[in-house]
């Protein structure tokens, strides 16, 4: 497990999320970077049937939602987003379980 997975699994297990761009700071990364690996990370997720990890990350203005980019690579990987808002929910309650 890499950095970016432990963190993520922390973020997981405590019932918590956090901001592209913090998360960016934590990792010493420019958050182009981040998202780049994060979308990584949802195609193995995707890949495995595994709720994704990256729903645990929240753009800045966007209410506690991920960024767009999530959900167009979620939409990509087949993710049903007819609710998004429950799509997230869903998955952020999976992952505190997983």
């Amino acid at each position: 497990m890499n950095r970016l997975e432990a963190r993520l699994a922390e973020l997981a297990a405590a019932g918590q999320t956090i901001t592209y761009g913090a998360l960016a700071r934590e990792m010493g990364w420019r958050v182009q970077d981040l998202t780049a690996a994060l979308e990584t990370l949802m195609e193995m997720d995707a890949g495995k049937g595994q709720p994704l990890r990256a729903a645990l990350c929240e753009g800045r203005l966007s209410s506690g939602m991920p960024g767009r980019g999530f959900f167009e690579k979620a939409a990509e990987l087949g993710c049903d987003l007819s609710d998004p808002a429950a799509f997230v929910t869903q998955t952020r309650a999976a992952l505190r379980g997983w």
